[in-house]
């Protein structure tokens, strides 16, 4: 089983010195993939909107200026997002980034991409939250166009260029992975129409599973994809939002069973949150890389 960090922007207390080792320790632990999660903003509660699900003052470091940050520093890992709220961005500007992005890593690049569920955000950086789904599916076609082409003339519904050129090509050219998260049916239809990859929350119901994965697949075939293609990664446990929640990485035989449960269901990546690493009393850089070093060995020890 392969298995991804999901990176804790909480890390930022410890400086850039601090991101650096922490990253690189992840790297030399044996970890095949670096992920970040993306906020760009978050509101506070107003009289017209509930309270977010995360806190609003949670310290949240710009996606992939963190990879860019630690890209150097790495030479390794795979380095992802998870997931971008691509429709709240420009797509060309997130191509052209993350196009640089994989050409200064060497090819190392997996975009993890939602349309997120914080209509303030999308509110305060000027986007529309309404079509978010469908401006989702035109951005990843122009991503890959920009990617893949020498010359790219598109016109959308939502995203025209005309005779453009973006240069230089990311070494993995328009095959360069995006992975798509949520599990509604919209995402599920996006995932086998447009994405390489699923990223998944924590799903501890086979059944839920195997549905959701056959949902992928009939769409990858109603579209002319071979299913066997598409990824599956499964969170191990969701975001703690309780005590329980916070716990559930003090326990290394629970976290490895769910590891094992994930692997049963056919997710072949299960992504480990760090952040909640910290909520569990791994306060310092050191003390996470303790924790993932002894949750690493176990879960390969029973994974493989």
């Amino acid at each position: 089983m392969k298995l991804a960090v999901e990176f804790p922007s909480v890390v930022y207390r410890e400086g850039g010195e601090g991101l650096v080792r922490l990253a690189r320790g992840i790297e030399d632990i044996g970890f095949d993939q670096l992920d970040t999660f993306d906020h760009v903003v978050m509101g506070f509660p107003t009289d017209s909107r509930p309270p977010p699900i995360y806190p609003p003052k949670m310290p949240i470091m710009e996606a992939l200026m963190t990879l860019s940050f630690v890209a150097s520093a790495t030479s390794r890992i795979g380095l992802g997002t998870e997931v971008l709220v691509l429709p709240q961005r420009q797509p060309v500007l997130v191509a052209k980034q993350v196009a640089t992005l994989d050409t200064l890593s060497g090819g190392r690049v997996r975009l993890g991409v939602g349309v997120g569920w914080q209509e303030s955000e999308y509110d305060a950086l000027e986007e529309s939250f309404r079509n978010r789904g469908k401006r989702m599916d035109e951005a990843i076609r122009v991503m890959r166009a920009y990617w893949r082409n020498e010359q790219v003339d598109i016109d959308g519904d939502y995203y025209t260029s005309a005779a453009m050129a973006m240069e230089p090509k990311p070494p993995q050219g328009g095959n360069l992975p995006i992975w798509i998260g949520g599990a509604s049916e919209a995402a599920l239809r996006r995932v086998g129409e447009l994405g390489d990859g699923w990223l998944a929350l924590a799903i501890p119901d086979r059944a839920v599973a195997d549905k959701c994965r056959n949902k992928i697949a009939a769409y990858a075939e109603a579209a002319g994809r071979d299913p066997d293609t598409i990824g599956y990664q499964q969170m191990l446990a969701p975001p703690p939002r309780d005590e329980a929640g916070k716990r559930f990485y003090s326990d290394t035989d629970g976290v490895v069973a769910r590891a094992v449960e994930a692997k049963e269901m056919g997710f072949e990546w299960g992504a480990l949150n760090a952040t909640a690493i910290f909520q569990s009393g791994a306060r310092s850089v050191n003390a996470m890389l303790d924790v993932l070093g002894i949750l690493h060995e176990a879960i390969r020890r029973a994974t493989g």
